[in-house]
């Protein structure tokens, strides 16, 4: 197994009838970070130190990652339940609010859960995934995102993705980082083999695609999004791949007190390809409102 220093404490919770893998440091405050697909609570390793002065730091491996249970039915993995989750664990930590970061499948989550528990996020910071009612609306008119989301169509198959991401000792979940990354110095061969350890779990794989089987014909099915009050930031790779830069224009429309930075020479891996910039606008943010 792939080693990580900085004194992290390892944990387990039980949330939603789910036992849940965690990482934590520090304390204070509760900063809950959510990964997305293919990652785990690693993607989060060059902010966890540095938000740990401040605060305590729960980096959550989500229901079906890494060492996170992993129920084998495509419905558990319904949005619905991952919030419930996160319910749970809040609670669960002896929390009864937190400041909830969310990337990726991490920031779905973390947009549903702001409109769903409104009174349990005092602040909430997205990176590269734009507010659920803009991506809908651009899966369903933009022919240029459906394209950039081919894979989550291809995901809809059975059996054959995971057969893919297995093959060849699993380079299939290394390239994910490695060929859309702008910034190509920021994967070690430690980090790729990393995400790999975590996807080479038993059911694994199965879990991480049923996120994408799941939710995708119900993808935002929220009727009413209304205007958000929560002190958001969203934090944006320009050269993302996967999800064009148009999917943040009129976020400011569904949040009341918004913040918007751009990160050049970056993907979809922002946390990981600009991490020192990330941790200021980081910083910056939870300063300002305090």
């Amino acid at each position: 197994m792939v080693e990580f220093k900085n004194n992290l404490e390892h944990n387990y919770i039980i949330s939603n009838g789910i036992r849940l893998h965690y990482v934590t440091q520090g304390e204070g405050e509760l900063i809950l970070l959510l990964h997305g697909f293919p990652e785990f609570w690693y993607s989060w390793r060059h902010q966890i130190p540095e938000l740990a002065k401040n605060y305590k730091v729960v980096a959550l491996d989500l229901r079906g990652y890494n060492d996170s249970e992993k129920p084998q039915a495509i419905e558990a993995y319904a949005i619905s339940e991952l919030l419930k989750d996160i319910e749970g664990v809040i609670k669960g930590l002896g929390y009864e609010t937190c400041i909830l970061v969310g990337h990726d499948w991490g920031g779905v989550v973390a947009w549903h859960f702001a409109y769903t528990y409104s009174d349990m996020v005092k602040k909430l910071i997205v990176m590269n995934l734009p507010h659920p009612s803009l991506f809908a609306q651009a899966f369903k008119s933009n022919p240029q995102q459906m394209l950039r989301s081919w894979y989550a169509i291809f995901f809809q198959l059975p059996s054959i993705p995971e057969f893919l991401f297995q093959a060849n000792n699993y380079s299939l979940i290394a390239a994910a980082f490695t060929e859309t990354a702008t910034n190509k110095t920021a994967f070690t061969q430690q980090d790729l083999e990393a995400y790999k350890e975590a996807a080479a779990k038993p059911g694994a794989l199965t879990a991480m695609i049923n996120y994408y089987r799941c939710n995708f014909k119900g993808i935002s099915l929220q009727q009413e999004w209304r205007v958000l009050e929560i002190p958001t930031m969203l934090i944006w790779g320009e050269n993302d791949t996967a999800l064009g830069k148009e999917l943040t224009y009129n976020t400011q429309e569904y949040v009341r007190d918004f913040q918007l930075h751009y990160i050049s020479n970056s993907g979809h891996w922002v946390q990981q390809e600009q991490p020192e910039l990330v941790n200021q606008y980081l910083q910056e943010f939870l300063d300002i409102n305090q």
